[in-house]
Formats: C-alpha cells, structure tokens, sequence
C-alpha cells in the first residue's frame, strides 16, 4: 500500500541508506538532522510500511525550494517521484509558496524530463554549483508558478507496478 507521510527522526537510518544508494555525493546524517529540527516541510513514501524515497522542502515568504527529492534506485522510473514531486508542490502551495524553485544536475535527464512535465521553466545556470567525479558540474535552476487551483498538483497516482 502506498502512503505519504511526514518523515520522523526515526527515519534517518532509511534515509541515509537510501541517500548512499541513488546519490553519488550524498548528503550527511546532519543535513537531514538538520532539516527535520529546521521546521522544513519533510515528506516520506512508504509502499507497505518500507521508506522508498523522500522530499524536502522549504517555504517561506511566499517562496519555496525543493532542497531534496529522492526515490530508492529499486523503485526509480516507475511514476513515483512525479507522484511524490506532486505532493510537494500541494505542500508548498498549502504552506503558502506562489512560487517554487529547484536546482538540477545538468547531466539528470531524467529529472529534467519529470520537472518539464509538470511545468517548471528554466530561469537560469549556477555555474560548478555539485560535486562531480570530474571536479564540478553546473545546476539548471527551475521554477514554477503555483497557480490558485493548487489541487491540480496532486492527483490520483499513477503508479506502475513492478514486474517480475
């Protein structure tokens, strides 16, 4: 059963586990102790109980940044980081943001598709912003619009089921 959820203190080992294996410059036990003490917007997708990826977001002033969006490299490409993106820009728009930008590697095509997809335009480069096996790499930064219908960023999911 897939559930969305606020992510506990007691995620962390979860977290990082799955942080170690989609990441290849993962962020430190501290970053995401950090951000659960920080009062950012933290959310978890379980399938039957077990963490499969994670969000986290920021939002003040009517703004918000995705700082982190993860989905376990088992259960990539399936639908479920649309469907949990989705539940971020909900959360973003329920907390208040018009507006929600994010940063992206230049070479994650697949993020780049996923965030076309639900609209994001690109508003500028940050030039050597992740670590990279080569030295640096730059970052697409991306924004998007929360218009007043914000509903429309959640919808049923459309999950594929994994096959044997």
């Amino acid at each position: 059963m897939l559930k969305i959820r606020p992510l506990l203190h007691s995620d962390l080992s979860a977290i990082m586990k799955i942080e170690q294996r989609a990441c290849q410059f993962p962020w430190t036990m501290g970053i995401f102790q950090d951000c659960l003490k920080s009062g950012y917007v933290c959310w978890g997708l379980d399938i039957s109980n077990h963490l499969i990826g994670y969000g986290i977001v920021s939002v003040a002033a009517g703004e918000s940044h995705v700082l982190n969006i993860v989905i376990d490299p088992d259960f990539q490409k399936k639908g479920y980081g649309n469907y949990l993106m989705r539940y971020l820009l909900y959360l973003a728009k329920k907390h208040g943001a018009e507006i929600i930008f994010l940063e992206v590697r230049t070479s994650n095509e697949t993020a780049h598709r996923l965030y076309r997809q639900l609209g994001f335009n690109e508003i500028g480069i940050r030039k050597n912003y992740y670590p990279s096996k080569k030295g640096r790499e730059d970052a697409i930064i991306l924004a998007l619009e929360l218009n007043e219908d914000y509903q429309y960023y959640f919808p049923s999911p459309n999950i594929k089921e994994k096959t044997a």
